[in-house]
């Protein structure tokens, strides 16, 4: 096959999103296929790109929105003769490739891999999720298929009338994320050493991710355990007021690789209080690095955590019962069966099982659209 991806993110882009296009892509390299991507950020490394013009999302300069012409789009196609689109994100780049696609009689397959209609609020534009689920409908059921990473999105967008809706899950790659990589030194540079318990967080510092049940989870987990170290892994536009809020955390920065796989398996217990999110890859690696994680019961966290045996699970948006969670981890933050029963559990979640069932998602398309010709 010859498969292009359209996204406005994609790496250098430090984020789940990114990471999970160019595994997906390479992966379909591997097998054989040729893979190209559009998107908005130059790069030498990884597939060939076509890199359009875009703008920072407002508030937010590390996201960026693209912008291509329908003509654009139809010039790209003849030259690369794609068999198949993979369209990631529903801006207006991805708009005119579904628009291009549907002038050459390509199959596309979408993507829904964040919940957009969620940040609007936190990024100033409030009362407009109805109006975003009607734009996400309209665009998504103009192709043929859209794959969203969990169950419950799944459900969600059936809700709102989406139509071919599949699950598409998620890997982890556990020669990577390992607790092997636990770094005394790095613990160290926090102020830990192997008495302390160190909580992490691993993400975009960013409204949308709750931070502000972070810091109070935090203050719950060190009436538990006063030596207590916090360690926030990420950037974004949230940092700097964060920073000034609580100066006692450790602001490790944005990282990626084999650093951020040393950053994870030197902690203890992963908290993650996100709402928004479509899967949570960060869980992922949090238990493949051995970490207790804990989070609210949907996505990943429904999908991979059993409550109590390896990690710990509140009911969605409760944050009583959270931070309830919150302080059985602190008091269970050496617990090596717990974290050893995390790491297990990633095991069975590798990525080339993903690969193959995105391949197969890919050629089911293409297939049927050479039925209807």
């Amino acid at each position: 096959m010859r498969v292009l991806i359209v996204t406005d993110t994609y790496p250098p882009d430090i984020n789940g999103v990114a990471r999970t296009l160019h595994t997906l892509g390479a992966g379909l390299v591997r097998r054989g296929h040729v893979v190209e991507v559009v998107t908005t950020v130059e790069s030498q490394e990884g597939l060939q790109r076509h890199v359009m013009h875009s703008l920072p999302l407002p508030g937010y300069p590390g996201l960026r929105f693209g912008f291509a012409s329908t003509r654009q789009m139809l010039e790209l196609f003849d030259a690369f003769r794609p068999d198949v689109l993979y369209v990631a994100t529903e801006t207006l780049m991805g708009i005119s490739a579904i628009r291009a696609a549907g002038r050459r009689g390509i199959p596309v397959v979408s993507g829904f891999h964040t919940n957009f209609q969620n940040y609007l609020e936190d990024y100033h534009l409030p009362g407009l999720e109805t109006v975003a689920q009607g734009v996400l409908r309209a665009i998504h059921n103009h192709t043929a298929r859209t794959l969203t990473p969990s169950a419950d999105t799944a459900a969600m967008l059936e809700r709102w009338g989406i139509q071919n809706v599949g699950v598409l899950g998620r890997g982890v790659d556990t020669e990577m994320f390992d607790p092997v990589r636990r770094d005394a030194a790095l613990r160290l540079s926090w102020g830990a050493d192997e008495s302390t318990p160190v909580a992490i967080y691993v993400g975009r510092v960013a409204a949308e991710k709750n931070l502000e049940l972070v810091v109070r989870a935090f203050d719950v987990f060190k009436e538990v355990q006063p030596k207590a170290r916090m360690v926030i892994v990420g950037s974004g536009p949230r940092l700097e007021s964060l920073k000034e809020e609580r100066p006692d955390f450790h602001y490790a920065g944005a990282r990626t690789g084999e650093d951020l796989a040393a950053h994870y398996a030197s902690g203890d217990v992963f908290l993650f209080p996100s709402i928004t999110e479509t899967f949570g890859n960060v869980v992922l690696e949090a238990m493949s690095s051995g970490l207790g994680v804990v989070a609210y019961d949907y996505a990943a966290p429904r999908l991979l955590i059993r409550s109590g045996e390896n990690g710990w699970l509140a009911p969605f948006d409760d944050e009583g019962a959270f931070l309830a969670q919150v302080r059985e981890a602190a008091a269970r933050w050496q617990d090596e069966g717990l974290r050893l029963a995390a790491r297990q559990s990633a095991f069975d979640l590798g990525w080339e099982r993903v690969i193959e069932q995105f391949e197969h998602e890919l050629a089911a398309v293409m297939h049927e659209m050479e039925e209807v010709k």
